[in-house]
């Protein structure tokens, strides 16, 4: 079982696209290596193949990268199934969780998230949270988008760390993930892992 995750940047081409492809990268560059793990096509558009269980986190974790600039957000699917045939190049592999990712995608309007699987019972559940759930993301600031990123890539720092790391004061990190909704956002992870592990 692999989990696909299926992006594109919303408004990529307003302003200086170097702006957006470099933190994009280093961030997917946390989960794999290019092009065998992730690859960014037709300029804004991106596939990053990892373990079904931190996909969620992933997705998470690039937005908080991408809603840094005030203009800018990321479309996202994940699909959750086999890996038929596994190339060099993520793009040019395909299975289940590629076919769930890109059906996934194509059906995706006014919201930003979403996963398929092979289990229609679960996918309704986790939908129904993940909407739920870009009701905060959707209106990250680009100061809560930062400390989120640094939350997600530190997860053994606590608040006194994360102002240390980025220059702030400790008040300012407890209001971002307070407005940010980390706390819920890590318990809706936690689900998320303890359901998928189950399939």
């Amino acid at each position: 079982m692999i989990a696909v995750i299926t992006g594109d940047i919303i408004n990529s081409r307003k302003g200086d696209i170097e702006s957006w492809i470099a933190p994009l990268k280093e961030t997917l560059n946390h989960y794999g290596n290019e092009p065998e793990h992730w690859e960014i096509y037709r300029g804004d558009s991106f596939q990053l193949v990892l373990a079904p269980e931190k996909a969620l986190l992933a997705a998470i974790h690039i937005k908080s990268t991408i809603k840094q600039a005030k203009t800018r957000d990321v479309r996202m699917a994940i699909g959750i199934g086999e890996a038929k045939y596994n190339a060099s190049k993520i793009t040019e592999s395909n299975g289940p969780a590629f076919v769930y990712s890109g059906e996934c995608f194509e059906d995706l309007k006014k919201y930003t998230l979403a996963l398929k699987s092979d289990y229609p019972a679960i996918d309704e559940s986790l939908n129904i949270m993940l909407k739920l759930s870009l009701l905060t993301t959707n209106n990250w600031s680009s100061v809560v988008s930062k400390v989120i990123e640094a939350a997600i890539e530190h997860p053994e720092k606590n608040q006194q760390d994360l102002a240390k790391l980025l220059n702030r004061s400790q008040s300012n990190i407890s209001e971002a993930l307070k407005r940010g909704g980390y706390e819920e956002i890590m318990n809706m992870n936690a689900f998320y892992v303890k359901n998928i592990s189950k399939l």
